[in-house]
């Protein structure tokens, strides 16, 4: 809930439904309630004032459900700092983890988070499901960090490659406009996007007409246009598989500046606080 530079040129309407501002007073009355039920004496003031304090600094997401953590880019990007606060020790001592492991980490502070989400991270690091393959808490987290702050988008994405593919493919000719991509549910019959590559620039084109129609109203995030435009021109070849595009974006430090709850790669184990 960093200062908003455009706050000032917002309605209030506006600016309350940017910040997601009447769900957390949803919430804190909700908890307020609760709280409540068991201390008859509690000061609703102070209550009130130390939720939007937590808030504030990120810690109101500790030991919350899943729903909760998942519901605003704020609740997702707090979670992730919690994370590697918690657990960056266990990479500063150099131990390679399992995708079970992880997730048994994430569930000592969200004890219903999904395991096919940690799943799905490391597939972005090892292109496979290889459950019992190990992995450095680095890469773990900067790929958790755009799979989880991302999902929405990762999975447009995901539809989008899968169209471009079988539109290559003489096996499956689909064919699909380009204006139409971003607003596709399921077009292919694809249980995954096929690892083989499709044309750089038409992937970027879909993916940045994705961004247009989310102006108009889609409630995901997008990372911004620089590192996609970054991503997309600094590949060596014309063509750019699924994963390498993820992992492109897990690897990519300007997205990691923009999104602001983590380190660089290079503090990522520095024992202060950011």
């Amino acid at each position: 809930m960093c200062g908003d530079e455009d706050g000032f040129n917002l309605s209030s309407e506006a600016y309350l439904e940017k910040h997601q501002i009447l769900f957390y007073f949803e919430d804190c009355i909700n908890q307020l309630l609760q709280y409540r039920d068991e201390n008859p004496k509690v000061n609703t003031i102070k209550f009130i004032n130390e939720y939007f304090y937590s808030l504030k600094c990120g810690t109101h997401v500790m030991f919350r459900d899943f729903e909760f953590i998942n519901a605003t880019p704020h609740n997702r990007i707090s979670f992730l700092k919690i994370f590697w606060q918690f657990f960056k020790q266990i990479g500063k001592k150099g131990d390679l983890l399992t995708v079970q492991e992880y997730h048994s980490l994430i569930t000592l502070i969200c004890p219903d988070l999904p395991f096919d989400l940690v799943q799905k991270t490391a597939r972005i690091i090892l292109l496979d499901d290889a459950l019992d393959s190990l992995i450095s808490f680095a890469d773990f987290l900067y790929a958790f960090q755009v799979q989880f702050y991302y999902q929405e988008f990762i999975q447009k994405c995901g539809e989008i490659y899968s169209v471009l593919h079988c539109q290559r493919s003489p096996r499956d000719p689909v064919v699909v406009p380009t204006s139409d991509i971003a607003n596709l549910h399921t077009v292919s019959t694809c249980t995954s996007p096929p690892a083989d590559g499709v044309e750089a620039i038409s992937f970027l084109r879909a993916i940045m007409h994705l961004r247009d129609k989310k102006k108009i109203g889609s409630a995901f995030s997008i990372p911004p246009v620089q590192v996609l435009q970054e991503i997309f021109t600094s590949t060596s070849t014309s063509h750019i598989s699924f994963y390498e595009f993820l992992m492109a974006l897990a690897r990519n430090e300007m997205l990691n500046a923009a999104l602001g709850g983590l380190p660089s790669k290079s503090k990522v184990f520095d024992t202060r606080k950011v």
